[in-house]
């Protein structure tokens, strides 16, 4: 079932002509799809500068610079590690979006390209049951996991694994960590100290840190992003739970507020249920096309 927001902009884009109150509607709609008010008015005051300008007054041409401005500020990235260096993901975010079953899609994604020499860390060795499940992924995907006893030192194992892949010459490590954001100062400390191990180990050019985001969260993802974002810098998004429930607005403000692009959605708990980023194609779902 649709969220209700995208019935109500398919009610207004089904008008005759355009009213007074209809910029001010549209943005009001769009924070009901939790784009957030300052991304909301943001776009619809340049969405109705671009139409004043242009003489721009049929509904399905408002609509459709519309979809341009959503996939403008919802930017991409596609992120190729190089086989030949040690490459580093660091994958970031707050227990409960899916962050580690995210790292388990990833590896099959690349392992299905074709990236053979794959290691997934552990790193979250504050739950037992984050090492357990990471650990079960790897026999389900035929992929060797790195991991410490619980309550070891994350960073340390982020630094096995690389050794490990600097061994075999070059590939790729997908590392898991902790999310305990109601422990805030400590986490953060916790993934600062990965984050320099992280670097050092990573051939130049070749670490990235990757977020994982509820889509059906709305801004608290975007509070989520700002927080990692200042402590750490985030190169990109996995965005999670993308199904027919999720709104799907923070992806717009990630983009326009953050700068932060989005590399990944996942929608499903298969392993399958990756895919590639695309703004166009996001904008046009967002607005229940």
């Amino acid at each position: 079932m649709a969220p209700q927001f995208i019935t109500k902009i398919k009610q207004l884009f089904s008008k005759n002509d355009i009213n007074d109150d209809f910029f001010d509607d549209l943005a009001d709609m769009l924070v009901e799809g939790d784009i957030g008010a300052k991304t909301a008015f943001g776009l619809t005051e340049e969405l109705e500068q671009r139409c004043k300008t242009s003489k721009i007054r049929d509904l399905s041409a408002i609509r459709n610079q519309l979809v341009e401005l959503l996939a403008e500020s919802a930017k991409s990235v596609v992120l190729e590690p190089d086989p030949a260096l040690i490459n580093i993901y660091m994958i970031l975010g707050v227990n409960g979006t899916g962050k580690t079953t995210s790292v388990a899609k990833m590896a099959d994604f690349y392992q299905k390209k074709g990236f053979s020499n794959l290691i997934m860390a552990a790193s979250d060795t504050f739950r037992a049951a984050a090492i357990e499940q990471l650990c079960f992924h790897g026999e389900q995907l035929g992929i060797r996991v790195v991991s410490h006893k619980h309550g070891g030192d994350p960073a340390a194992v982020v630094f096995d694994a690389a050794e490990a892949l600097g061994a075999k010459g070059g590939g790729l490590v997908l590392a898991d960590t902790a999310g305990r954001l109601h422990n805030k100062e400590n986490l953060i400390h916790e993934l600062q100290k990965i984050d320099r191990i992280a670097s050092a180990k990573a051939s130049a050019g070749a670490y990235k840190k990757i977020l994982v985001l509820d889509s059906t969260t709305g801004q608290n993802a975007l509070r989520q992003a700002e927080v990692f974002h200042d402590a750490i810098g985030i190169d990109a998004v996995f965005l999670t739970k993308h199904d027919s429930s999720a709104k799907g607005g923070s992806a717009f403000s990630l983009g326009r507020e953050l700068g932060i692009p989005i590399a990944f959605i996942g929608s499903g708990e298969t392993y399958a249920d990756i895919k590639l980023f695309d703004s166009k194609r996001y904008a046009y779902d967002f607005l229940g096309d």
